[in-house]
């Protein structure tokens, strides 16, 4: 009973975050014309998916306890990259999604080489990063446009049935025992085989495990013998990786590139948002970018509502802002429970 008392209350923040995002999402659905219909779940697959991307690299560096204010444009430049890149036939196209990822990865690579040999702190490195990538997308992609494959672009947003009739498999399709799963949103399954095949791995190896280590305390990180330089580089090159597969999605979603400046502003900031709503501290060291999916969860579902009740687009900034405000005041709480601060991260 000790040890289930122990696990609920280290996945508090977690747990809170699935249980506001169910009670949002189930109200939105109640509302909706065809709530809990397979289109309206597809349609709110594909807006939350880059932004859960964008808010998963996000989570990284604050592990760390720092700020990575470039996530936003990694994910323009891939995005302006796919539009040139994902056409073609197969082989091209497999080598725009190689192209694509690679290009995330290494920006973050470049990040993480930048904070750690030039020991500048990451919001400020980061920042100068941006604008770098930002300027690279602008030269790739100055004005909106592009060409990605209408087939790929069409099934990637859709359901799984949409595969099988697309690319001719559609007496698979229509077997008994893929019914059950036929009406998944793509974008969905995305999201979790990206959590469980690559977040969960990362998280439980020795690396990840540094991560938590140097968001905790550095100094004892170092002191322990731990690899701190490789898991800092680790880390901003996977968030970098993440990135990049929301923008590359992106680009699946509009079939066009955009070198948006606003719009990669606005998914900085709104996965720090999502980083903080889903229970990871901002001191480093805690949480979870399963945390941070639910997080970009509540976000989208929001804005959800302000659809079906039409709030005035002027006010929705203001209802954000307190629920980002409610967040980061339940998460201060148990900061200011603690009288010594060493037993913080007990």
């Amino acid at each position: 009973m000790s040890d289930l008392r122990i696990r609920l209350s280290q996945n508090a923040p977690l747990l809170t975050a699935v249980v506001v995002f169910a009670l949002f999402y189930v109200f939105y659905n109640m509302n909706h014309p065809r709530g809990f219909s397979t289109a309206v779940l597809i349609q709110n697959s594909n807006e939350v998916f880059t932004l859960a991307m964008v808010a998963m690299a996000q989570t990284l560096p604050v592990l760390l306890g720092g700020l990575d204010l470039s996530v936003g444009a990694i994910m323009t430049l891939v995005n302006t990259i796919a539009s040139h890149l994902l056409n073609g036939g197969p082989l091209q196209i497999i080598f725009g999604f190689i192209v694509c990822l690679a290009a995330g990865a290494a920006c973050g690579f470049v990040n993480g080489c930048v904070v750690v040999y030039g020991r500048i702190q990451p919001i400020i490195a980061t920042l100068a990063t941006g604008a770098i990538f930002m300027g690279i997308a602008l030269f790739l992609r100055p004005t909106p446009g592009g060409d990605v494959d209408g087939d790929l672009s069409w099934t990637a947003t859709n359901d799984l049935y949409e595969i099988a009739a697309t690319y001719g498999f559609a007496q698979d399709g229509d077997a008994a025992w893929f019914q059950p799963i036929a009406w998944i949103p793509v974008p969905l399954l995305l999201l979790i085989l990206v959590a469980v095949c690559i977040w969960l791995p990362f998280a439980r190896s020795v690396t990840g495990r540094t991560v938590y280590a140097v968001g905790s305390g550095e100094g004892a990180a170092f002191m322990s013998g731990l690899a701190i330089d490789r898991a800092k580089i680790a880390a901003f090159t996977l968030g970098g990786l993440f990135a990049g597969i929301g923008g590359l999605y992106l680009a699946l979603q509009t079939s066009s590139g955009n070198a948006d400046i606003p719009q990669a502003g606005a998914y900085t900031l709104n996965s720090i948002a999502a980083v903080v709503i889903g229970g990871t501290s901002l001191l480093g060291g805690v949480g979870s970018a399963i945390g941070s999916i639910f997080g970009a969860l509540i976000l989208r579902t929001i804005s959800f509502n302000f659809r079906i009740f039409e709030i005035d687009p002027l006010m929705q900034p203001l209802f954000e802002g307190v629920v980002l405000l409610a967040a980061v005041s339940l998460g201060a709480l148990r900061v200011l429970r603690v009288k010594n601060s060493l037993e913080l991260f007990r």
